[in-house]
């Protein structure tokens, strides 16, 4: 046990926030993502939920600051977002600075956006849209 660390960050998510560098691409995803048919790297982090491991990591990791670095996606037409799941993760992701903003993209350009990240890491997230990309800094 490391101190300082969160005990919901685990050896493999911990391994790969240190491996990965300037402008790569993390997904926290909710748990129906299709992240093993996207092609990169998959972490799972069942039972926990998108905003508590984005709590438990914000302290170990720089978000980019030269592009947007928080990405979601976008209602698919005809649908809606519970507002509530975006301002949890602000919540979470404001604890050692200001949250950035969230840029939304549509789905099909999240999954695009997805296959290049630089791991997926799947929870136990049950809200409809509760995917969040991460740039590093």
């Amino acid at each position: 046990m490391l101190k300082t660390i969160s005990p919901l960050i685990s050896p493999t998510l911990l391994k790969v926030l240190a491996e990965m560098g300037h402008g790569d691409e993390i997904i926290f995803s909710d748990a129906h993502f299709p992240a093993h048919s996207l092609g990169p790297q998959v972490i799972r982090a069942d039972g926990l939920s998108v905003s508590d491991l984005l709590r438990a990591i914000i302290p170990l990791f720089e978000l980019d600051s030269y592009a947007p670095p928080l990405v979601m996606m976008a209602a698919v037409e005809g649908d809606t977002l519970d507002p509530s799941v975006e301002a949890r993760y602000r919540d979470a992701l404001s604890l050692e600075a200001p949250c950035p903003d969230i840029v939304r993209i549509d789905r099909y350009a999240f999954y695009e956006r997805a296959q290049k990240a630089f791991a997926i890491v799947i929870t136990g997230e049950c809200a409809k849209y509760g995917n969040i990309l991460l740039k590093k800094g």
